[in-house]
Formats: structure tokens, sequence, C-alpha cells
């Protein structure tokens, strides 16, 4: 941007010279040649600090030619001895990792987190620690269900992740745009996530099998409603808010313990995309988000959000109403209002996006001091699956990857070898604890702070917790009038697809919410098949093994005469169909 600020400069400088009149015409053949010679100058050093520059093989080897393979004459075979294009063609084989199964897409930045309120009561945690004191950070947002190459601007989560890179450690608070999620407990996220990708066997995104998980967990009410809101596409990654979505615990140097939630407010203040608006983006910009981003950082126009946090006693966590550590529930503010605690800002783009965005790794369980994890169900899961899938996906010294490294932090484990490792202890220090030759011992300052535990060992079933009570005060008392009317035509537009038993159960659960909200969405669907008129779906997939019927005589006897069970898969399904 800076060079685009200087050749603009010496175009209105030549503009000038060229006015007719202007006093300045007098010096047009001297001005006009040290701009050439400028940019010849320029042409000349960048030249000549390439000239000492020589090709080389990756291991630093002198190349004598690039441009043509080693061959038996002329018009010969290759040879397997040609290391020079070897070393290219491995390392080309080799350039893609595996992408993220979920947050596959996304774009990142880098900046710094400023305290601007004191909360040392709450958290000894250093970076909390002075009023003014700047941390370094970087952030990646991204979409969750989509691919790498999916568009920025889908209905979708999108995830808000933020490393922190203190004196104590990497702190990653891992959340999301939404304060909640469509589950509550981690051993149903496989299966969530599956839900919402293709279908094994068609390898396209289907309907029934997003409808179908979300009507039979009532839990998935409050996120989805959420999520079908005009919420649901923000207008890039600088106008939503952030949400460390989990409950945490904050412990402050006399070991005294609360619980709280993180809120990231944007101060560009919330910005969302119409249907219209994101589908015609889609098409012709899906990159929106990351160029977005990218272009606001490049002409120093820093986005930047306001840290705020929440905080419950235990006695409170004792006597709420509701499971504090229910990832499907907030907290509601007023009870619990909001704590400011700092800012952050991003003013540096990446320079490689490979190296410092698509490697850049977040593990929940990276947490300095005076924050712990709390009782949090789907906490307590990501704090093993986000390192699991970083040491596959990475290697397991993918905290070795710059982007991923502490900063500031004398390392000292007993960690050694495996694949890609780039540092090693010092010759003098052992690779066992405890031992008798070094000096590093356990420090009581650092423990985690002790809490009781009681129960019996069980698997506790939560399907009767209230799903309704948070979903209903969402639709009725935060969203408008207007809001609502979208949200239920987004909702029965995306449900339309699914088939009618699914429609249905997903339509009592509405109901159940409110009244009216069911109502809504029951009407659109009646509308919806009116016009489209019936149908009978004949995709392949999970419509062989589930009863479907859209109105014809053939459909209705295949699904309700016969005489096999719907769970088995009927082979000769009809291929034929509107649908």
């Amino acid at each position: 941007m800076e060079g685009e600020s200087t050749y603009w400069l010496s175009y209105i400088q030549v503009g000038i010279l060229f006015w007719p009149g202007s006093v300045y015409t007098v010096y047009l053949p001297v001005t006009l040649f040290l701009i050439i010679y400028h940019h010849a100058m320029l042409m000349l050093i960048l030249c000549s600090v390439q000239k000492h520059l020589v090709m080389t093989t990756g291991a630093g080897i002198p190349i004598g030619d690039k441009l043509n393979t080693m061959t038996v004459g002329k018009r010969g075979p290759l040879l397997v001895q040609d290391v020079v294009f070897t070393d290219e063609m491995a390392h080309f084989d080799r350039e893609r990792i595996p992408e993220r199964v979920v947050h596959a897409k996304g774009a990142g930045a880098f900046g710094y987190f400023e305290v601007t309120h004191d909360i040392t009561k709450y958290s000894k945690a250093k970076v909390f620690d002075t009023i003014g004191k700047k941390t370094d950070l970087a952030i990646r947002f991204s979409t969750v269900a989509g691919e790498a190459g999916s568009a920025d601007t889908v209905r979708d989560p999108r995830g808000f992740a933020v490393k922190f890179y203190t004196e104590e450690g990497i702190w990653d608070l891992v959340g999301n745009n939404t304060p909640v999620f469509f589950i509550r407990d981690a051993i149903l996220f496989p299966s969530f996530i599956h839900s919402q990708k293709r279908n094994p066997q068609t390898h396209l995104k289907d309907p029934d099998m997003v409808w179908d998980f979300w009507s039979l967990r009532p839990e998935c009410l409050h996120q989805v409603s959420f999520l079908f809101s005009d919420r649901g596409i923000p207008d890039g990654h600088r106008h939503m808010n952030g949400y460390g979505s989990h409950t945490f615990k904050l412990v402050n140097a006399e070991g005294e313990a609360v619980y709280c939630k993180f809120h990231y407010k944007t101060n560009q203040g919330i910005k969302n995309l119409s249907v219209e608006e994101a589908n015609k983006l889609a098409v012709n910009d899906p990159d929106y988000g990351i160029r977005d981003l990218f272009k606001a950082i490049a002409k120093k126009n820093f986005p930047s959000w306001t840290l705020y946090i929440q905080v419950m006693t235990f006695e409170e966590a004792e006597n709420c109403s509701f499971n504090p550590f229910d990832l499907t529930k907030v907290w509601p503010h007023t009870d619990y209002p909001l704590i400011p605690v700092g800012k952050l800002v991003l003013n540096k783009n990446a320079e490689n996006y490979f190296a410092e965005v698509e490697q850049m790794a977040f593990d929940p369980s990276n947490m300095p001091p005076g924050i712990e994890p709390s009782p949090d169900k789907m906490l307590q899961g990501r704090l093993f699956s986000y390192p699991d899938t970083h040491r596959h996906r990475l290697g397991p010294n993918y905290l070795h990857i710059p982007v991923n490294a502490p900063r500031g932090v004398n390392l000292a484990n007993f960690q050694q070898d495996g694949p890609m490792c780039m540092f090693h202890r010092p010759s003098t220090m052992p690779n066992y604890y405890p031992n008798s030759f070094c000096h590093l011992k356990n420090q009581n300052q650092y423990k985690e702070a002790c809490f009781q535990a009681a129960g019996d060992v069980d698997r506790y079933n939560a399907d009767d917790d209230d799903n309704v009570l948070q979903v209903r005060t969402f639709y009725s008392k935060t969203l408008k009038e207007d809001e609502r009317k979208r949200l239920c035509e987004n909702i029965a537009q995306s449900l339309k697809d699914a088939q009618p038993f699914i429609q249905e159960r997903a339509v009592k659960n509405f109901t159940d919410v409110h009244p009216d909200y069911g109502a809504r969405i029951k009407a659109l669907l009646k509308k919806y098949h009116e016009e489209d008129g019936p149908q009978v779906r004949s995709l392949p997939g999970w419509g062989r093994f589930l009863p479907r019927h859209g109105g014809s005589l053939w459909s209705w006897l295949i699904t309700e005469l016969w005489p096999w069970p719907s769970c088995i898969a009927y082979n000769g399904w009809p291929q034929g169909g509107s649908g």
C-alpha cells in the first residue's frame, strides 16, 4: 500500500508539472529526469541484491539449471539422480497438510491485547496484572462446517479463536461468534459434525441429516435460533462479537476462585448480511471475509474488540436455576453483568498465510496460572480433542512451529524427539525427572486451585434439562418483530427440504419454545409445499434407509406397505421422481 501511495504521488507531481501555465513548467525536463532516475536506481538496487542470490535446492546446494530435467540423450528418459527435479517435485507433492475437520476455512491476523481495567481480585494471571500492559496475540476467524474452499458468507457459526503470547506461556481462548453451542456433551460432537458435513454416499450436503440431528436433540434450539437469525451471516469478521462460550474458572493470588465467561464486543459495530447479499457474494467473492479483514489492516483501519468477563461465585453456581456449565445456556446479563477488562487490536497481517494462519493451532487446555477449566462437559472434551487433532494434523511437535511457540518463556520440560523436532534441551540437562543433576523443582504457587467434587460415577442423562426457556426469551424479547419474521423464513427455507416426519418433529420443538414460533414455521412450510406441489425425493443415500413419501401412490405403497422394517435398505428404490 505504501508503494501505491508513492506511485500516486509521482503521478500527481507530473500532473502539476504539465498543468498549463504552471510555474513549474520550466523545471519539467529536470523533474522528469529525476523521476526516471529515481526508478532506474531502485531497479538497479533490486537487481544488485538479487545478483548475490544463488538458486539452491532445499539443502542449500547451488543449482546450475532449473529449466530442464536431466535425461539420457535429448529425447531420452529421466534419471533418478536428477536431484534438482526430485527435490522440487517431492516437496511440491507434500505442500498440503490435512485441512481441519471443522473450521477449515479461515482468516487470521496479529495484534495486541491491552489491559484497561483491573481484575486482579478475580485472577492472578499475569496477562491481567497491570493496567496498560500489552500482550501480543493472534486471532483466527473461520466458518465451521465448510471445507477450505467454501464461501465466507454461508449461514454458519464463526470461529473466534484468540492466542495470547503471555509471559506465562500460551493462553488459547477458543470460542465462536455465538455465546452458546448446539450440544452440551462432548460425546455428541463427532455425530453432530457428521450431520453437518456431506452425506457419505452422495457427497452432498443433506438437509435430512442436518435437521434429523437438530430435531432429535432439542438442546440445539438455542443455537439454531441464533444461527437462523440475522446474526447467522455476519458481514465479514470485523463486525461480529466473539465469545469464549464455555464457563471457565478464575483464581486470584489468594487462591480464591470464581467461575467466569469471556466476551469480545466488536468496536466496529454489529453488521450482518442479508440472505440475498450473502448468496451474491458466495458467487462473486467467496473469500469476502478474508479479503475484508486483510484490506482493512493493510489500510491501517485496525479492527478492535473490547474484552469483558461475567463472574459467578461458587455459591451462586450451586443455587443457579439452570446448569451454569451447560454450553447451550447463557448467563443473563441482568444477574451477571459484564465487567470490562481490556481491548484487542489487530494491526498486522500475516506475511505467509500457510506458515502463520493455516498452521496456527489453538488448544483450550493452554491456560496460564489464574485461568482454569470448569466442569463444562464440552470444555472438558475439547481439552483432549484439540491438542490431539493438532498432533495428527501438524505433528507431535506442533508447538515448535513459530506461530504456535510461546514467546519470552524459557521452556524447561522433558519432552524429546519426534517428527520435525526443532528444539532440544541443553546437553547438561537430563531427559528425565526427578533427577540429581538439574535444579528444576515443583513450584507450589503454580498449582491448580483445589476444589471439591463428589458423586456417583455414571453416564448422566441431561435430556430432561430445560431446553426452551432461554430460547423463548430470545424469540419473544430479544428479537424485534421484523427479526422474528426473518428468523422463521430462514428456518422454513432450510427445513422444507427435509422429509415430512423430520419437519413435523422440528415444528413441534419450535412450538414448545413458543406457539407463535412453531405456527409461523408450519405456515411457511405449508406455503412452500403448496407452491412446489407434492414431491418424491429420490436422492440415493439416507433416502434408501428412511421412509419417505410425498403424495404419490407408489411412494406410499413402498414406505407404508412394504413388509421390510424401515431401517433396512431397499435397494430397488425408484430412481425417478421430481425431487
